[in-house]
């Protein structure tokens, strides 16, 4: 008998996230299954207490609310950037993905969200905050060692995927 899943047990798995219309938003198939070390917040806290009790090649379906993933939209989550501050050539689009960086450098994903002469008006939000997500995990291998850390304090892996529910910063 394989024995269930805890916090602190490092293992793999193969997932599919979708929204609830069906819309895939990342995926693990084709690619290394995702491993890390559950209840280390490396990912988001529903995956993260999904895999608990589940056991080498146990599969389910989860559906995770907002609070339990990316948390609520933040309607003032917003910055407006002078257009002159973007270089000439490129060709933004409401909606284009765009990283900014923050006062001490580090990276911000943020979207487009509205375009005039003067300014782009910036969304922080993260791409899936307010949405119910719905993975599909299939749990590929357990006891492993945990994997190498490559954000601060966290242990793990945060460029492994999973819709970026690396918790790093």
């Amino acid at each position: 008998m394989t024995e269930a899943i805890k916090s602190g047990d490092t293992i793999a798995v193969d997932y599919t996230g979708k929204l609830e219309n069906g819309d895939v938003f990342d995926s693990s198939q084709g690619k290394q299954p995702l491993t890390f070390t559950v209840g280390a917040g490396m990912l988001i806290q529903g995956f993260d207490q999904a895999v608990i009790g589940m056991t080498k090649g146990e599969s389910k379906t989860v559906t995770i609310p907002p609070e339990m993933g990316y948390g609520p939209r933040d309607e003032s989550a917003t910055v407006d950037i002078p257009r002159a501050q973007f270089p000439q050539e490129m060709a933004l689009r409401e909606g284009m993905n765009l990283h900014l960086q923050d006062p001490a450098g580090n990276p911000v994903p943020a979207t487009v969200a509205k375009i005039s002469e003067e300014s782009v008006t910036m969304d922080l939000n993260h791409f899936l905050a307010g949405k119910t997500l719905v993975f599909d995990i299939t749990i590929a291998q357990t006891g492993l060692e945990p994997p190498p850390s490559s954000c601060g304090t966290n242990a793990g892996s945060c460029n492994s995927g999973c819709c970026g529910s690396c918790k790093c910063s």
